[in-house]
């Protein structure tokens, strides 16, 4: 079955982001943040990628004037390693294009891999890094920034 992607349009689809996030990571955001995030419906937008009727992850995003910062983006434990990611990713970078976001910024934890390796995949690149940013366990974080939002890897499946 092909995924889809379409944004996130009701509390059942948040509380699909907050089972993805519980399977996901070690401190999850809580449904209050997530809340206080969509009170700014101007800036801030949430993706999910559903496979069927099952929500199998998500991309929570800030869409600035110039900018697309991606906050998380997570795809359940049972579903990864089947290019879900990188759909999803790739499509929240096509709409950032066509909203007029000229680049793309995130921070990941060092030591994830996997998702480095996907974000180097979409034409991420390295560009500074926050010393201790995260928690539980305490851990460096690396600024990656995409610069043009769109191009050459925008349409790939990597």
């Amino acid at each position: 079955m092909k995924p889809s992607v379409s944004a996130l349009e009701s509390a059942g689809d948040l509380d699909a982001v907050l089972e993805v996030d519980a399977e996901s990571f070690l401190r999850p955001w809580t449904r209050e943040m997530y809340e206080a995030e969509l009170r700014n419906p101007a800036v801030t937008r949430i993706f999910l990628i559903r496979v069927g009727d099952q929500v199998t992850g998500y991309c929570s995003t800030w869409f600035l004037p110039d900018e697309l910062h991606i906050n998380n983006l997570a795809i359940r434990p049972a579903c990864r390693r089947q290019g879900l990611a990188s759909t999803l990713l790739t499509k929240v970078l096509e709409l950032a294009q066509e909203a007029g976001c000229d680049r793309a910024t995130l921070e990941v934890r060092r030591s994830n891999d996997a998702a480095r390796q996907l974000y180097e995949s979409l034409g991420f690149r390295l560009a500074g890094l926050r010393p201790g940013y995260y928690t539980n366990p305490v851990e460096d974080a690396l600024i990656l920034w995409r610069d043009p939002v769109g191009g050459p890897t925008a349409g790939q499946n990597g």
